[in-house]
């Protein structure tokens, strides 16, 4: 296990989110993105909560909460050795969950290398 401060971690998490193709990072509206230090089950490093941007239309996507990606701290740190490795395994979380927020599914996402 490698931990990193929560501000480092913080900090990969929005080197994550500026690494993204400036086309992705605009479609981005109405999601968002938190660290929580504990995941729900032991193994989950990010989840996503909303409807992918493939599934809304004007008619049935009114009214909803923003979409929510969360990022797990400790789940991501406990299979590290190294502060490289926490932040290429950041990224790749993240870019994952994003993928899911556009739609992508894993098999296409781990094609992409992020999954």
């Amino acid at each position: 296990m490698y931990l990193v401060s929560d501000e480092r971690f913080d900090q990969l998490v929005e080197e994550a989110i500026t690494s993204l193709p400036d086309n992705f990072a605009t479609a981005m509206e109405n999601v968002a993105i938190v660290v929580d230090s504990t995941s729900p089950a032991s193994s989950l490093a990010g989840l996503y909560e909303g409807v992918p941007l493939t599934h809304r239309d004007s008619y049935s996507y009114s009214g909803f909460l923003p979409d929510k990606i969360t990022i797990f701290k400790n789940t991501i740190c406990s299979y590290c050795h190294t502060a490289d490795q926490v932040r290429n395994e950041v990224r790749i979380v993240v870019l994952h969950e994003i993928g899911h927020y556009f739609g992508i599914d894993d098999d296409r996402l781990e094609e992409l290398g992020w999954g």
